[in-house]
């Protein structure tokens, strides 16, 4: 997977990301069916993109990838990122944090033969595979603009002689690869003038995974733009990320009650373990849906629970951790694409993945904690289109965790009524 570009093989994907990045939140232009339905975008918001005075190229781009309006998040940053400013951004799942980053870097680098000058990492290949391809998205019409990704379960040698003989001025990957390679020198970082971390809180929280960001970033100049991103960022990791940077810009939801996901309709179901089964059959059954996604808790679980919906004759599919890179990338893309309409899946999919279609997300197994519970919905009704989220609840601790969601987010989460209306939670 470090290869820098193959275009045909990835448009359908890019499209399905990039269509969706923009439905703008704010009850601004829900797109439906891929009509604009415009309203109430006037004034300030009307030239959109254009007031960043952006590169020509990059707006060609966002103009092909169906951009009309920035949505909040990017109007409060990408100013501001533009001119090189630190950055510490906190903004719900599905409101174009991405976007931020991707292109206040393209808009800043002039790109140098052989010289990394952006770093992106993040926690999870899958996520760093999309960035990825988001910044070629965006380079469309940048063509001197070389990006690579890099992670473990690829051979080290294939990223070592891409880096000798084909630079990327953009690298994106995660922590343990890029490490790896900046300790043997086979990737210098000396010219770095970006370093991005996205799910910045995953990253700083898992203190093996923050000793090798550290490492990363002693290898990286003094003098250098840096950028965090998350839908998560607790009052404790705030000071922990502020260490990397000098005089941040920085960017909250107002509070914790406006993280949830509007547009998502969110129930719950009391039942023992041994029921869930045969619900989850029921529901399949009785739901209208495009995409849906099942969050269980342990490998096994997942592996297990797509065999009997195999065997139920459901099209299912499942990734978790304990398969291979390939095998997961090979997975997400076939579901990205439409070839199965069931997902069985680890929290490794809980957080930052994109995918249009899907409009229902099953929590088989209760998350651990608030936050898990907001990655994992955020699957559904990304940027303000219509979702459902229902959630099984077995045990006192299930009953705690939903409490915790309740408060924390200001929400009343229901119990699934007998009959639902497809139209909530359907796209019309």
């Amino acid at each position: 997977m470090g290869e820098t570009r193959d275009n045909d093989a990835y448009e359908e994907e890019l499209l399905d990301y990039e269509e969706e990045e923009e439905k703008a939140p704010d009850s601004a232009t829900g797109k439906v069916n891929g009509e604009a339905a415009k309203k109430g975008y006037v004034g300030i918001h009307s030239s959109g993109f254009r007031d960043f005075l952006l590169k020509p190229e990059l707006l060609r781009a966002i103009v092909d990838s169906g951009f009309e309006h920035p949505s909040e998040v990017q109007h409060e940053c990408i100013p501001q990122a533009i001119l090189g400013m630190d950055v510490i951004c906190q903004a719900k799942s599905g409101m174009g944090k991405t976007a931020v980053f991707v292109l206040s870097t393209l808009q800043q680098i002039e790109p140098s033969p052989g010289q990394v000058v952006a770093l992106v990492l993040c926690h999870t290949r899958e996520l760093a595979y999309q960035i990825c391809h988001e910044f070629e998205r965006f380079s469309t019409y940048l063509p001197d603009i070389k990006v690579a990704v890099f992670y473990g379960g690829v051979n080290a040698k294939i990223h070592k002689d891409l880096l000798k003989n084909e630079c990327p001025h953009i690298v994106v990957g995660t922590p343990g690869r890029i490490l790896a390679l900046a300790r043997d020198d086979d990737l210098s970082l000396k010219n770095v003038r970006h370093f991005i971390l996205d799910e910045c809180d995953k990253m700083l929280e898992s203190l093996d995974m923050r000793r090798d960001v550290q490492e990363i970033f002693k290898r990286t100049p003094h003098d250098k733009q840096v950028m965090m991103f998350s839908a998560t960022l607790s009052k404790e990791i705030r000071p922990v990320c502020k260490k990397f940077m000098q005089d941040p810009m920085e960017i909250y939801v107002d509070d914790e009650a406006k993280l949830t996901l509007h547009g998502l309709v969110q129930h719950y179901i009391k039942l023992s373990e041994m029921e869930k089964n045969r619900k989850l059959n029921d529901l399949l059954d009785a739901l209208d849906f495009n995409q849906v996604v099942i969050f269980v808790k342990s490998v096994n679980r997942a592996a297990e629970l797509n065999k009997l919906l195999v065997e139920c004759n459901f099209p299912s599919i499942c990734i978790h951790s304990g398969m291979s890179q390939e095998e997961r990338l090979t997975r997400y893309k076939g579901f990205k694409e439409g070839h199965k309409r069931i997902l069985v899946a680890t929290d490794l999919v809980g957080r930052g993945i994109d995918i249009e279609r899907v409009n229902i997300v099953i929590n088989y197994d209760m998350p651990d904690s608030a936050d898990t519970y907001l990655h994992r919905v955020g699957r559904a009704g990304r940027f303000g289109t219509k979702g459902l989220a229902i959630t099984f609840v077995s045990s006192a601790s299930d009953s705690d965790v939903l409490n915790q969601v309740q408060e924390r987010f200001e929400v009343d989460i229901k119990e699934l009524p007998e009959q639902i209306d497809t139209s909530t939670y359907m796209p019309s």
